[in-house]
């Protein structure tokens, strides 16, 4: 029985996550082998504040570009 855990940015509608649960399922009966009803998936919605790439938050403006050297 996998179980398949999904975190991902809020925001995904129901239909959304249907699609991609049911391209999950499908993959999962093709590579190894589950039976559709075997296959579970969590899907994690999580706030942009609460998530955070290279020391910086989600949620954060992006940050300034930096100035280009003049010629």
């Amino acid at each position: 029985m996998p179980l398949i855990q999904v975190s991902m940015f809020a925001g995904r509608t129901p239909e959304q996550k249907r699609a991609f649960a049911q391209a999950l399922t499908e993959a999962a009966v093709r590579t190894i082998g589950a039976t559709p009803d075997s296959v579970d998936i969590i899907f994690t919605d999580v706030e942009r504040g609460d998530w955070a790439t290279a020391g910086r938050l989600w949620s954060d403006p992006p940050p300034a570009p930096e100035p280009r050297p003049e010629p």
